[in-house]
């Protein structure tokens, strides 16, 4: 399930009875992530999570609250999600957005072992874009050399949250996007510039980052903190 919709009087209640029912009445795995509003929780069974949904429903109309209705879904999702859908005829499983990410049921490039795929959601991807777009006119008479550097730290600094392993192909196509839009303005500087795509790709393209990998896989990152 996907997204809770709730105000911060019962956050602290909420919270301490997923914990509670993770404790004392799951039988199988339960993993809960929450960020603010937004909560992602797995169960290893599907009959569990269908009746703590129900017990869940209960708890916030207790407090007035309910589930977002167009964001909550259960879903089949996991490491035999694919192979038990095939076998029942079904198409792929289904996806769910979390935290800026789409996220996807997939395998491992190299060892063909089951992973999470996370790709940047592509309306994030667009209003990110949309809002350089408009920046890059108001900055039409800076020099080069402040655009650049301009570009150059808002690209890096979306690469740092959005560098995730398998999401590469997202970030070339924002990387190519933004080197697509910065010409534009420095043709709109002058309607005598000499800029063609040639030039600007010899001259400037390769000033903004490269496409690159700067975060380890989620399993690495728990396995440091917790070493077995």
């Amino acid at each position: 399930m996907n997204a809770l919709q709730r105000n911060d009087m019962a956050a602290d209640a909420i919270l301490a009875n997923d914990n509670q029912w993770r404790r004392k009445k799951a039988t199988g795995d339960v993993i809960i992530v929450r960020y603010a509003d937004d909560s992602v929780l797995g169960f290893q069974y599907r009959e569990e999570a269908e009746r703590f949904l129900e017990e869940l429903r209960e708890r916030l109309a207790k407090f007035g609250l309910e589930l977002h209705p167009e964001k909550t879904r259960l879903i089949e999702f996991g490491r035999y999600a694919i192979e038990r859908r095939q076998q029942r005829g079904e198409g792929r499983p289904e996806t769910f957005s979390f935290l800026g990410f789409t996220h996807i049921c997939g395998t491992h490039p190299k060892t063909g072992y089951f992973t999470i795929n996370r790709q940047t959601i592509s309306k994030r991807r667009a209003a990110k874009l949309k809002q350089l777009h408009a920046e890059l006119r108001l900055r039409m008479h800076d020099s080069l050399t402040e655009t650049a550097k301009w570009l150059q730290s808002v690209v890096r600094g979306y690469f740092q949250y959005h560098a995730v392993p398998g999401n590469e192909k997202s970030l070339g196509a924002f990387r190519t996007k933004v080197l697509r839009l910065w010409p534009r303005q420095i043709r709109r500087r002058s309607q005598r510039n000499r800029w063609t795509w040639n030039r600007f790709l010899e001259r400037l393209g390769g000033l903004l980052p490269e496409v690159c990998t700067l975060h380890p896989y989620p399993t690495k990152r728990f396995d440091a903190k917790h070493p077995r």
